[in-house]
């Protein structure tokens, strides 16, 4: 028995979920199937819960650095309660029967299960057979990319999920990978006390992004007491009373836990993508400007490769809804794509790095200002460090992309993406007004160092 209805969501994270509810709220009838909770990895593993840990720890480390108030940096917190009011405040806030009952109140009908695509405007879940008349919107998501290191699959790893629940703070912690993910739960646990150590097989941390910003991320780790091992891949882990990695240079580090934050991966051939002519060994689906993957098929999010961000997937969302109930309007445009990574400093970034800009050919020119000489960052005293950098095509006169690193880095990178994506002129830039004193009036400086 096949189910025909209008249009198949694949995945109800951040942008399925999204695109669900507006198409069901449109009068179209929509079926959307999701095999874990709805909302995705951001609510309940990613995004919130992980900010909340930051909070928490940059709190802590905002009280070290008071003299005389702070005591014994050494003494370790109790975890237990911070992690009981993360996971109780992300239940009240995100929960996913009431996300289902939100979604069935627009009118959609939600499946459990895991789907699979059976051909143009075909789905499986089990033995439930659904047919979209208009539209399948694929919004899988990813998982976490575990890497073949020797004896890694036979040991009791964490990926982010684990290292978010945790009830319990391990004696010591190894990360592998020096991303964003691995950075922010690297210093989150060592401000609790964690004996932390990262490791990072390229040559320094936040590789995506400007080099300054990756020495900035590394001083500011240690500070915390992380070691940090840049250049050294993982050859071999193994576990006893805890974990061992051996090094490619010889050398080793353990801890009671191992944390493998080394990327995420799509895996197409459970979605079935073959079944609609795509290749289910790529490492995402090809999509054009509208998000359309072929026959009444469409992807969002992470699937399509664009970063794994909540904000790619709701900003593409809005794309695939108009699209698919013919309303117009821009396409996809990726310019000014921002990325924040919550460690202490902020780093944010928006658009094209020098190297990433040089590469495309642009005649580019740059300028830097040092946040602890703002006036801002003067007052802010400790815990100040941080630059502005802007990379202009000096052809054009405008921004084609920006780094805002410091206290509240990601805030200040908000007017920088405006720029970049509006295409404001430098000469514009330098004519405005900046409140003084702000963090963001360090732009200003950055302008003038053109």
């Amino acid at each position: 028995m096949v189910e025909r209805v209008d249009v198949i969501v694949l995945g109800m994270g951040p942008g399925g979920e999204e695109v669900a509810g507006r198409l069901a709220e449109a009068g179209l009838a929509v079926v959307g199937v999701e095999k874990e909770l709805v909302g995705g990895e951001c609510p309940y593993w990613a995004c919130v819960p992980t900010k909340m840990m930051v909070r928490a720890a940059g709190l802590l480390a905002e009280a070290r650095r008071i003299p005389g108030i702070a005591g014994d940096a050494s003494v370790r917190p109790d975890w237990a309660p911070v992690a009981a009011r993360i996971r109780d405040e992300a239940t009240d806030n995100w929960d996913d029967r009431v996300a289902v009952d939100r979604f069935t109140g627009k009118g959609g009908r939600f499946v459990r299960g895991e789907g699979r695509l059976a051909g143009p405007g075909r789905v499986t879940v089990g033995d439930q057979v659904l047919e979209a008349a208009r539209a399948v919107v694929v919004a899988t998501g990813t998982q976490p990319a575990i890497p073949p290191i020797d004896g890694l699959a036979d040991t009791p790893y964490w990926t982010n999920r684990q290292a978010v629940s945790a009830e319990s703070l391990p004696s010591s912690l190894v990360v592998l990978g020096g991303g964003a993910v691995g950075l922010e739960l690297a210093q989150t646990y060592a401000r609790f006390g964690v004996d932390v150590t990262v490791v990072e097989a390229a040559d320094r941390l936040l590789a995506v992004e400007e080099p300054e910003a990756s020495t900035v991320a590394a001083d500011a780790l240690r500070r915390d007491g992380v070691s940090v091992r840049i250049g050294a891949s993982a050859r071999r882990v193994t576990h006893g009373g805890g974990f061992e990695v051996a090094l490619d240079d010889g050398s080793a580090v353990g801890g009671e836990r191992l944390l493998v934050a080394t990327g995420r991966r799509c895996d197409l051939a459970r979605v079935g993508v073959e079944t609609v002519g795509l290749d289910p060994s790529a490492s995402f689906v090809e999509t054009d400007d509208r998000l359309r993957a072929g026959e009444r098929l469409w992807a969002v999010g992470d699937v399509t490769g664009r970063g794994a961000f909540t904000h790619v997937a709701m900003y593409q969302a809005d794309i695939v809804v108009r699209d698919i109930l013919g309303q117009g309007g821009p396409s996809a445009d990726y310019r000014a794509l921002p990325r924040v990574t919550f460690t202490d400093p902020e780093i944010g970034s928006v658009g094209r790095t020098e190297s990433a800009a040089r590469d495309a050919g642009l005649r580019v020119r740059v300028g830097s200002a040092a946040v602890p000489s703002s006036a801002r960052g003067w007052i802010h005293k400790a815990g100040n460090d941080g630059f502005i950098k802007l990379v202009v095509d000096d052809d054009r006169g405008v921004l084609v992309g920006a780094t805002s690193v410091g206290p509240a880095g990601g805030e200040v990178l908000g007017g920088l993406a405006v720029a970049v994506q509006a295409e404001v002129p430098v000469d514009r830039l330098r004519q405005m007004i900046y409140a003084y004193p702000t963090f963001y009036r360090a732009v200003s400086d950055a302008v003038r160092a053109l």
